[in-house]
């Protein structure tokens, strides 16, 4: 699979900003259109290196509105898309489910619809492993798992997955899905666990833990999962579903406390918390199609990966300072309380 011009929505969050950074440095014939609406999550702040290039291409909007997305792809000659764009955090998605389904789901129909009206070559849709539903103390995530999301969140990410697959069988569109395990790495809005855990402990402020910590998730590094991304737009086979996880399982209390050491923090820094309703207890990933057809492999251990994060962060406190704004104090205060 070959493209040109590329429209990357949601360019400007955690893991659209490192793929658009990604696709700038390993692909220099490429033009890359950044769609993004700049939502609390989404900053220009994390493309800080990327806004002088040629070939990247920033375009504030909302992939819901058909008028300006059918425009962006005719006036860039767009032939290929990335859908990064999202409301992605669990808690959110509790309070106010809404504006999940008009960006998850009629987002991404919008996008469908535009790219097929304007021919483009080949749609990949980056989903996740939630829409699985859990696991138990064993087994793993395949692609042939019944989708089975237990959150709003989640629920709306299968949706568009199923629209997805719907424009592939009923209209012959070419599209990619894949579905992730927990990403980590720099530029992550500090609502996510490792940069809230990271930005409580330099402040010496309580670290919230849901129920019990023993909930378990597969990590994997942005860098990893762009990689596999790309991986699977230019070799993926169409209409295909690919897994990419890292092949670390950690429960959250194995992650608050590894970071806690780390820093040098005391682990009297951990609060428990109320439990999230509906908390799925373990996800897995079996990655073994990426492996086999796309020829990817994750190249980041858990250790190293979160140690370089870590010191990233800390190094990198004025653009962490620069985002922990009344946003994101009214969303600590209203999930955890004012500790």
């Amino acid at each position: 699979m070959s493209c040109k011009s590329i429209l990357v929505t949601g360019g400007a969050g955690f893991i659209g900003s490192n793929f658009v950074r990604h696709l700038l440095r390993a692909e220099p014939d490429v033009q890359v259109v950044n769609l993004d609406l700049l939502t609390y999550a989404g900053n220009l702040a994390s493309l800080a290196d990327c806004l002088e290039s040629p070939r990247h291409h920033f375009v504030r909007g909302n992939i819901c509105d058909a008028q300006l997305v059918e425009s962006v792809l005719r006036d860039y000659g767009v032939d290929g898309v990335i859908n990064f764009a999202a409301e992605s955090h669990v808690d959110r998605s509790i309070a106010g489910p809404s504006v999940f389904v008009e960006t998850n789901v009629q987002g991404t129909l919008t996008l469908l619809a535009e790219a097929r009206n304007a021919g483009v070559t080949r749609f990949l849709q980056v989903s996740t492993d939630e829409v699985y539903g859990e696991l138990g103390d064993t087994g793993m995530f395949r692609e042939d798992t019944p989708v089975a999301p237990n959150s709003p969140y989640s629920a709306t990410k299968a949706g568009a997955d199923h629209l997805v697959h719907a424009f592939h069988h009923t209209y012959g569109m070419d599209t990619i899905i894949t579905r992730c395990s927990n990403n980590y790495g720099p530029y992550q809005f500090p609502e996510k666990m490792i940069p809230l855990m990271i930005n409580n402990a330099r402040q010496n402020r309580e670290l919230p833990v849901y129920g019990d910590g023993m909930n378990v998730r597969d990590w994997l590094h942005v860098e990893d999962h762009c990689a596999a991304i790309w991986a699977a737009f230019c070799r993926g086979t169409t209409g295909g579903v690919y897994n990419i996880g890292g092949n670390n399982e950690r429960t959250n209390m194995d992650v608050v406390t590894t970071i806690l050491a780390h820093m040098g923090k005391g682990e009297g820094l951990i609060t428990f918390v109320k439990d999230r309703p509906g908390h799925d207890r373990r996800y897995a990933i079996d990655a073994s199609k990426a492996r086999a057809e796309l020829g990817w492999e994750p190249t980041t251990n858990f250790d190293d990966g979160i140690a370089i994060t870590i010191d990233w962060y800390l190094t990198h406190q004025e653009w962490l300072d620069s985002i922990v704004s009344g946003d994101y104090q009214d969303y600590y205060e209203c999930m955890y309380g004012d500790r």
